[in-house]
């Protein structure tokens, strides 16, 4: 699967663009363990035209981690237009590798996104939607790809004709999340829209399906059912970044890989733990941390005060100590992974 000149290879593994979570310690790990390409979190547009420091700085990207994608968003063309130059400027602006790819935001489906009309929003109003992609297509020279939903609702899955509108304007891949804004991430993806989407004999760009893969059965089955070109995991990542190597594994040898140890969990949140210090430093790197920590060690029997500990301290030696007591009292337990 090519997008545009960035070969990602036969059947690949994205890892989803999301707030909060995929900062470049995250990227950095989950491309580690297999994912053939990452994204950054998802970056205001209106942050960026002001030179708001934060959404700058999660513009920077490294070249350990690439290929790698800039994700942008809002509602406003001239807005639009202008953040689009800049990721496209990126190496200039904030050092590192920068963009292989310049992806759009029509996908987020939270109220504070999407009731203002940016993210899904967008979804109600696709002639926007096909006007401002056309417009950044045009503004700059990487390869311009969009993430999007279903539609708005259940009497608006608009996605295939849209699917169409949007390849005519010139991206060079989709992202299709298999629900709608108005279902947030509950109930079940439908992929049988992706696959129609993929299946439109006018399609010729990659079609990449996002929604409830969470282990490598659903992931084959997406290949080899819905025909999609590659498949992108979310929340199924967190606390779990090696679901991509298992998933590769699978998809090249018909065999699963049998539970991670908890040791080798440890392993994987201690060096996730040294990325963020070296990029982000004390506490901000231990805060940070946070949300992937309490979700690596699920399950464990008798947990509890352990998690309240590992998810409070903001002292990194402390946690280091609390990740090792962790390997050494459950040494001899696995967890599903």
């Amino acid at each position: 699967m090519k997008i545009g000149p960035v070969d990602l290879g036969e059947k690949p593994i994205l890892l989803a663009p999301m707030e909060d979570v995929t900062d470049v310690s995250f990227r950095i790990l989950c491309r580690e363990q297999g994912a053939d390409m990452v994204y950054t979190e998802f970056i205001p547009s209106d942050g960026l035209i002001r030179d708001a420091s934060k959404a700058l700085a999660k513009m920077k990207t490294l070249e350990e981690e690439a290929p790698v994608g800039i994700q942008i968003y809002g509602h406003i063309p001239e807005s639009m237009v202008d953040a689009a130059k800049m990721a496209d400027r990126a190496v200039e602006l904030v050092g590192g590798h920068g963009a292989d790819v310049i992806d759009i935001n029509f996908g987020c489906p939270v109220t504070k996104i999407a009731g203002r009309g940016a993210g899904s929003g967008m979804m109600r109003y696709p002639d926007k939607m096909v006007a401002i992609t056309k417009a950044v297509v045009e503004a700059v020279g990487k390869p311009v790809t969009v993430k999007t939903r279903l539609g708005w609702d259940d009497s608006s899955k608009i996605i295939v004709e849209l699917a169409e509108r949007l390849q005519d304007v010139g991206i060079q891949a989709l992202t299709i999340h298999g629900r709608t804004r108005c279902q947030m991430y509950k109930g079940s993806a439908d992929w049988t829209l992706i696959g129609e989407v993929k299946n439109n004999p006018r399609m010729h760009i990659p079609i990449i399906g996002n929604g409830d893969i969470t282990n490598p059965l659903q992931a084959k089955e997406a290949f080899d059912r819905y025909g999609v070109d590659g498949i992108m995991i979310g929340r199924a990542s967190f606390g779990h970044p090696w679901i991509f190597r298992e998933i590769k594994h699978f998809l090249q040898t018909g065999e699963e890989l049998p539970p991670l140890p908890v040791a080798e969990k440890v392993a994987l949140a201690k060096r996730q733990l040294s990325l963020s210090l070296q990029y982000k430093g004390e506490p901000r790197g231990i805060y940070e941390m946070r949300r992937h920590l309490s979700c690596y060690f699920k399950g464990l029997p008798d947990f509890k005060e352990t998690r309240m500990r590992m998810v409070t301290t903001l002292d990194a030696s402390e946690l280091y100590t609390i990740l090792d007591n962790i390997a050494e009292t459950y040494a001899d337990s696995s967890l599903d992974s």
